[in-house]
């Protein structure tokens, strides 16, 4: 079993967890300079480990700073460490969101964990609205793909779901050498900020339309539509095209043209 230890406190790394601790106080610096914290700002950062990030971001001097930790040795560290963080011994993905933004919009932090990467961002996209912005460590892979153009391997479900309903940025790759213990792959930081989109009123219906769409890749919109839409007189997109082709700006249009030929 791997263990790390730090100031005097040694955590067996629990691989369901998915943790693999920052060490680069640089990198920590750099993250929190990209999400612009302020004296006003209320962060919530998720996952906070031996506190590597929690330390950069407590220099911001942020008005009020929650952290969740699920490892309760962790949980208990970071509590000593940083009197001053709220620390919420629990599971990120059950938490509740509008409560913690009672006072306030927040600004989320965090290295979060591969393997629940996906639930995380859906969890965020779903409570945006309490949501100023999120600057996030994950998988490369992940981050090349919210941040994908069309007609790329990257451009999928993931993009067109975030990117219709935030602005995403790629910010700057980060070493695989600057975590405990070494994950296999890099990392990359991104920056989301959520924004009003006309089609905030029918998003799940928006967000099955996509998915449908891509449900096989290599097929056109049309046979990948067919079985659930009436696409007998749509005219904004042709139809031959696969759903990797179309930008933000067609999927937005073929859905709205769709729905109200339904309605």
């Amino acid at each position: 079993m791997t263990k790390v230890e730090y100031k005097h406190t040694e955590i067996a790394v629990k691989k369901k967890f998915g943790q693999n601790f920052l060490t680069d106080r640089n990198i920590c610096r750099k993250i929190v300079q990209s999400a612009e914290i302020g004296k006003n700002d209320r962060i919530l950062e998720i996952g906070p480990g031996f506190g590597a990030l929690t330390s950069a971001i407590l220099e911001a001097s942020p008005k009020s700073f929650t952290a969740v930790e699920k490892d309760r040795a962790l949980a208990a560290f970071i509590h000593k460490e940083f009197p001053s963080v709220k620390v919420i011994e629990g599971d990120f993905l059950t938490i509740d969101i509008p409560g913690l933004s009672a006072d306030g919009p927040l600004k989320i932090m965090g290295n979060i964990p591969y393997s629940i990467t996906s639930p995380i961002l859906f969890k965020l996209l779903d409570n945006r609205k309490y949501i100023v912005s999120e600057t996030l460590m994950m998988q490369h892979e992940v981050a090349q793909r919210l941040a994908a153009k069309p007609n790329t391997k990257e451009y999928g479900i993931l993009a067109v779901q975030l990117q219709t309903f935030c602005e995403v940025s790629y910010l700057f790759k980060v070493s695989r050498k600057v975590f405990r213990p070494k994950p296999d792959v890099d990392s990359a930081v991104v920056n989301i900020i959520p924004r009003t989109s006309s089609l905030d009123e029918n998003e799940n219906a928006f967000r099955r339309f996509v998915r449908t769409a891509f449900s096989q890749r290599r097929k056109t919109l049309q046979n990948n539509l067919k079985k659930n839409y009436d696409l007998s007189k749509v005219t904004s997109v042709d139809l031959t095209r696969r759903a990797e082709s179309l930008s933000i700006d067609d999927f937005s249009s073929l859905f709205r043209e769709i729905n109200s030929l339904a309605g």
